[in-house]
C-alpha cells in the first residue's frame, strides 16, 4: 500500500504528513516504499523530504518508488533537481521559480554559501537591501549551515526553495537528519528540556550550548529583517514548530518526533522598502554558533 501525500504546504497539516511518513518506515527494512504526491506540495519542502527519505531508505536497504506524481508537481520538482535523485531527468525551469534542491554534506560550507548568494540572495524579486544588510542576512542563513555542521551530528544537509511569482514570495529551507535542538542542549548542557523549550532556548539571541562563549543562532537580524519584511520563520525539532509571522510568535506541537531539524524562511518580494542596518548586530565568530 502506498503512503499518499496531498496538499502539502509550510503549515501544521504539511509537516505532520512529512513526519508521519518518517515515523512509518524509519525503523522498516527490506521494504518496497511507495509514495504518491498528489494535489500541491510546496516544492521548497523537498529539502524535508529528501533528509526523510534518505534515513527510511535505510543505507539503501529500502527502495523508495514514487508511483504516482500529479503532473504540476512532477513539472516542478524536475525543474528544481529533485526527481533526478530517483531516476527522473532534469528539465530547465524557463521561468527561473525554482531553487535548486541540494543534498550536501556538512563539510561543503563553501559550496553552500555560493549557492546561497546566486540561487537565493541575488534575486530579483528579494527587496532592496544595503550591502550591510545584504551580508548580515547572508551571514545569519550561513550560520545556520554552519550549525548544522558542526552540531547536529548530521550526514547530509538538504536544502531548497521556489519563487512565487503571483504570491510575491520566496520560500527557503534547511534541513538536517541530526540529533536536534533538545538532545544537543542535553548532550552540552547535561539538561533534560522539552522540544518547545529547547527551540525557545535555541531562539534567544545569545544562548550556545558551548561554555564561556557567546552564540546562538544567529536569528536575531534575520527575525527583525522577516518582521519588517512580513515575512515567515518556521523552526521543526523533534515534535515542535515555533513559527514567527507578521510578529507574531507561536509554537505547536507535531503528531510524531522528527529526528533532526528544520528551518524554513519564507520572504515577501512585493516589498518596496530599502533596507539599510536594521539594529548594531556584532560579527560572529562562527566557532561561538549554538
Amino acid at each position: 500500500m502506498s503512503f499518499i501525500l496531498s496538499n502539502v504546504h509550510n503549515d501544521l497539516d504539511g509537516y505532520n504528513q512529512l513526519i508521519k511518513l518518517y515515523d512509518k518506515y524509519k525503523d522498516d527494512f527490506f521494504e518496497n516504499i511507495e509514495i504518491e504526491l498528489t494535489q500541491w506540495f510546496d516544492a521548497n519542502l523537498c529539502a524535508v523530504l529528501g533528509g526523510i527519505l534518505d534515513k527510511i531508505e535505510n543505507g539503501g536497504i529500502n527502495d523508495i518508488v514514487f508511483i504516482s506524481i500529479k503532473n504540476d508537481i512532477q513539472t516542478i520538482l524536475q525543474k528544481n533537481g529533485f526527481l533526478a535523485f530517483y531516476g527522473y531527468d532534469k528539465i530547465y525551469d524557463t521561468y527561473h521559480s525554482t531553487i535548486e534542491y541540494k543534498k550536501l554534506k556538512p563539510s561543503d560550507s563553501r559550496y553552500f554559501n555560493q549557492y546561497l548568494e546566486d540561487d537565493l540572495l541575488k534575486r530579483s524579486g528579494l527587496p532592496k537591501m544595503s550591502d550591510a544588510v545584504h551580508e548580515k542576512i547572508s551571514e545569519s542563513i550561513q550560520e545556520m549551515f554552519v550549525n548544522a555542521q558542526i552540531h547536529s551530528e548530521t550526514e547530509f544537509i538538504y536544502t531548497c526553495g521556489q519563487y512565487f511569482h503571483m504570491q510575491d514570495k520566496i520560500n527557503f529551507t534547511i534541513v538536517d537528519t541530526g540529533i536536534g535542538f533538545a538532545k544537543r542542549i542535553e548532550k552540552n548542557l547535561k539538561e533534560v528540556i522539552t522540544s518547545k523549550d529547547a527551540i525557545k532556548w535555541a531562539m534567544i539571541d545569545g544562548n550556545t550550548t558551548k561554555q564561556g562563549v557567546s552564540g546562538g543562532l544567529g536569528l536575531a537580524l534575520l527575525q527583525e529583517f522577516i518582521t519588517q519584511n512580513k515575512g515567515k520563520i518556521q523552526i521543526i525539532s523533534g515534535n515542535a514548530l515555533y513559527e514567527l509571522s507578521n510578529g507574531s510568535e507561536t509554537i505547536q506541537e507535531l503528531d510524531s518526533f522528527f529526528q533532526g531539524s528544520v528551518i524554513s524562511m519564507t520572504f515577501k518580494t512585493d516589498d518596496n522598502k530599502t533596507y539599510r542596518l536594521l539594529s548594531e548586530v556584532e560579527e560572529i565568530d562562527i566557532n561561538d554558533i549554538f
